[in-house]
């Protein structure tokens, strides 16, 4: 079973999810899942369509927004919107968690919706250093 780290009241990251995981997700309250991890990353990791179905046969909203090292303005914007939108908890993963932390953080910094040493305490609070991404 995969831990799911609460950062906010909105967002939760993990490392990688096993498709047994989204019946659990969706059980704890979560409506979207976002995929931030590339296909065949990793040998034996579940594609994104296999996520996509398990969530989706979950009752689970899915998006998938695959990082390669840091994310692009784009990807950042996409989390964000994503979050911003969703209606309910949102739990985001990739193989550690920590390209979608970095990717969240990164939008709700540029947003103005959050401040960095706030971001970084949220961070910190969920298992990840993010005072380096952000400057603090």
């Amino acid at each position: 079973m995969t831990a799911f780290r609460r950062v906010t009241d909105s967002l939760s990251v993990s490392p990688q999810i096993g498709l047994d995981d989204l019946d659990r997700a969706a059980g704890e309250g979560f409506v979207l899942v976002i995929n931030n991890r590339p296909d065949d990353e990793e040998p034996g990791q579940p594609s994104s369509a296999q996520v996509e179905a398990a969530a989706r046969a979950a009752g689970l909203d899915y998006l998938h927004v695959p990082v390669r090292g840091g994310p692009t303005l784009d990807q950042v914007e996409a989390v964000r919107r994503a979050v911003e939108g969703a209606e309910g908890p949102v739990l985001a993963f990739c193989r550690s968690g920590t390209r979608s932390i970095v990717t969240w953080s990164l939008g709700q910094a540029a947003s103005g919706a959050a401040d960095r040493a706030t971001l970084v305490r949220q961070g910190a609070e969920a298992g990840y250093d993010l005072s380096g991404v952000l400057g603090v």
